[in-house]
């Protein structure tokens, strides 16, 4: 492991596009990161595998195996390592395939470096362990913040580690109604420029794997709110 690599962690990165990967590793490690590149989905899968890397930056279109199957093949093998995909189309079917697929976020191509090292920040925050909570019930839901764990009617939930973030902030503060704007600033540290979508795609998957015991309440025209 190098001196970076001890700093924030070790980042995969899997792009076939060698001016893009550079760029991406440069403003990686100057951040502190230690970073893998591969250039095909094959060979990215089997990095991701192997080195167990703090999160994973996918090109969707890649050679070999596709960014989204990477993250499928991850999500269905108990890997939750946090997935930020590079998309060279603003199609919002796209996107919102590859959140339903388990990933974190995404960048649209082109992309300024800066704000892609913000968002693997901005998981990494999520994920790296703040201090202990009781944990929260509402209805038949339990989180457990200090696990980072969730179950539903006694069941065991698997998210993902944005989703989990998204179902807390919610259940903290329980018949709170929170504006999709608010939500992405507080859970994912930004604020989009090209809509709220994310949202109500995460909202969806948290609701489909709570089942009918789900807490998460919409709010016609103004956002969404966890309540029993």
């Amino acid at each position: 492991m190098t001196a970076a690599d001890a700093q924030r962690g070790l980042v995969l990165v899997v792009e076939d596009e060698p001016a893009i990967a550079d760029l991406v590793r440069l403003y990686l490690t100057r951040d502190g990161f230690g970073v893998h590149l591969e250039r095909d989905g094959t060979a990215g899968l089997a990095a991701a595998r192997r080195l167990r890397p703090v999160a994973c930056v996918l090109d969707i279109a890649l050679p070999g195996l596709a960014g989204t199957e990477i993250c499928r093949r991850l999500r269905a093998a108990g890997d939750w390592t946090p997935v930020i995909f590079l998309t060279a189309r603003d199609d919002e079917v796209d996107r919102v395939v590859g959140l339903e697929l388990g990933a974190d976020d995404y960048v649209t191509k082109p992309f300024s470096p800066r704000e892609l090292v913000a968002r693997v920040r901005a998981v990494l925050r999520r994920t790296a362990g703040t201090p202990p909570e009781q944990p929260r019930v509402l209805g038949a839901v339990t989180l457990d913040p200090a696990r980072r764990a969730v179950t539903a009617g006694g069941v065991p939930v698997q998210l993902t580690s944005t989703e989990f973030d998204l179902l807390a902030h919610l259940m903290a503060r329980p018949g709170r109604v929170f504006t999709r704007e608010e939500l992405l600033a507080a859970v994912w540290g930004y604020v989009a420029h090209g809509g709220t979508r994310t949202v109500d795609v995460h909202v969806a998957q948290v609701r489909a794997k709570l089942g009918p015991v789900s807490v998460i309440r919409t709010h016609r025209g103004v956002g969404y709110a966890a309540d029993a």
